[in-house]
């Protein structure tokens, strides 16, 4: 009975030391990869120095493999970038460029300013445009002991004509157009007439009454200088509708609402409302100075009309038991009042919210909830109508937020999750909210979520917790199998 309590004490202990060996692989796996980009990073600085192409008449390369030879579409050279180089010892990466002329049978080594770090075993590919181009793709980058590798996943292209590397960004934008057939599931090209969109991505499209496609906004980005990028946001409209009537042929127009247009803005969703008008929810702002980016959420409602090409801003009018209230003179405020009289605003101008939520890290969230004045939607408020005498208390509803989900049903209208941003921290929600489009008096909470229990983990210090985990559990693991072992023979 000894023995074999003793053997399944000892099968317990072989299964923690492999576990303590998988997190020990692990922790080593994560510092090598940190000091594989710190030795790229120190390659990259003196590569830095170069300031300018100098081409210098040189003896045939040093011996080496994976690198890459590509023939010049105009001259008759020959390319060769990158490379390695195993003396049995040490292990060599080159992201030098050499150009074997053929008829000369001579090369020259050309140092170029701001190269691709060294590396082998990439993907490279030679174009005639712009006077030739050499693609570079990937690749491999190793420790001096050839024990350590790094995989790239960059983009780079060298302009022969104009001798310069230039990294290509991992973000393209498209202003393409495709339909698809439902009868046939075939996809087709178009090519519409008209001046259409610039590229970009996360506009919004609806379809208008008339059988054509409107298109709204949308986020882009473009290079100001080296390593530098701006943002822009889209706020115009393009109407895309079938030329004469033909279903082959379509053309783009730019269109210029009147009415109450939305503030530029990215990440809005979008549904069709009950009467044909394209309803736009929420959304933000991105700021971007230099290097902070701070955004606005939002969580109003706007109404396009696309009859009318006009846009309108969706406003409650309030619960009817507090219009009731209002007619027949009852100003009793309820419970908790004086602290939203600071919210209220007249008719005229939204009310502005404003939340505190402090999570568990002691982190503080302010939320700023913008409502809109009382009023129908797609309507101006009537002078005489009894709500502009005394204005009504914010309607509460859906936080500000970004990237929810909408959805109307029997003029209903569902608004699903989202997300903002509290400093580092990203919330993500899981509410429900509806409202009547038909009534348009107040939001109604279906689901309600308490952002405090929203969990979000640190990087560095998670990190650093997995590591004194492993610690402390490889002296238990230790403690634990001597003590079972003498526990077992005595």
């Amino acid at each position: 009975m000894g023995k074999k309590g003793k053997k399944e004490k000892k099968g317990r202990g072989a299964e923690k030391t492999a576990a303590k060996m998988e997190k020990k692989v692990s922790k080593r796996s994560r510092k090598e990869e940190e000091d594989l980009e710190a030795l790229i990073v120190h390659f990259q600085t003196l590569d830095a120095r170069k300031t300018e192409v100098v081409e210098t008449p040189c003896s045939p390369p040093s011996p080496r493999l994976n690198a890459s030879l590509s023939a010049h579409p105009e001259k008759d050279e020959l390319i060769l970038f990158g490379g390695e180089y195993f003396n049995g010892q040490k292990t060599v990466l080159y992201n030098e460029l050499y150009v074997y002329h053929i008829r000369k049978d001579t090369w020259t080594k050309v140092d170029i300013p701001s190269p691709p770090p060294r590396r082998c075993a990439h993907q490279a590919v030679m174009v005639p445009q712009g006077g030739g181009q050499l693609w570079v793709f990937g690749g491999e980058f190793a420790s001096p002991n050839g024990e350590q590798f790094y995989h790239y996943k960059d983009l780079w292209v060298l302009h022969l004509a104009t001798k310069t590397w230039e990294q290509v960004r991992d973000y393209i934008y498209y202003n393409d157009v495709y339909a698809f057939n439902l009868d046939t599931f075939a996809w087709s090209k178009l090519s519409p007439a008209g001046t259409g969109p610039t590229p970009r991505s996360g506009c919004q499209m609806s379809v208008t009454p008339q059988g054509g496609i409107v298109l709204y906004g949308g986020y882009s980005k473009q290079r100001v200088k080296k390593d530098v990028d701006k943002g822009t946001r889209h706020s115009d409209m393009f109407l895309l509708k079938p030329e004469d009537g033909r279903e082959d042929k379509w053309v783009w127009t730019r269109i210029n609402p009147s009415g109450v247009k939305p503030t530029p803005r990215s990440g809005f969703s979008v549904a069709m409302a009950p009467n044909h008008q394209t309803l736009f929810f929420g959304g933000v702002c991105d700021k971007e100075e230099e290097e902070n980016l701070e955004g606005e959420f939002f969580n109003d409602l706007y109404f396009y009309d696309a009859t009318r090409n006009r846009w309108f801003a969706g406003q409650l009018k309030g619960p009817k038991s507090e219009k009731k209230n209002r007619r027949r003179g009852r100003k009793e405020e309820p419970e908790g009042g004086s602290k939203q009289a600071c919210g209220r605003a007249s008719a005229q101008g939204p009310v502005e919210v404003v939340k505190e939520v402090v999570a568990e890290d002691g982190t503080v969230v302010t939320i700023k909830q913008v409502l809109a004045a009382p009023g129908s939607v797609g309507q101006a408020q009537s002078e005489d109508e009894d709500s502009s005498e005394e204005a009504s208390s914010p309607v509460p509803g859906p936080c500000p937020r970004s990237n929810a989900m909408l959805a109307v049903k029997h003029g209903m209208l569902y608004v699903y999750g989202g997300m903002f941003e509290a400093g580092d921290r990203q919330i993500t929600l899981s509410d429900l909210h509806c409202l009547d489009l038909h009534r348009m008096e107040a939001w109604k909470a279906l689901v309600e979520m308490d952002p405090e229990t929203q969990e979000w983990l640190e990087e560095t210090d998670s990190e650093e917790d997995s590591e004194e985990e492993v610690e402390g559990a490889e002296g238990g693991y230790e403690d634990e199998d001597s003590a079972e072992e003498s526990s077992a023979e005595d």
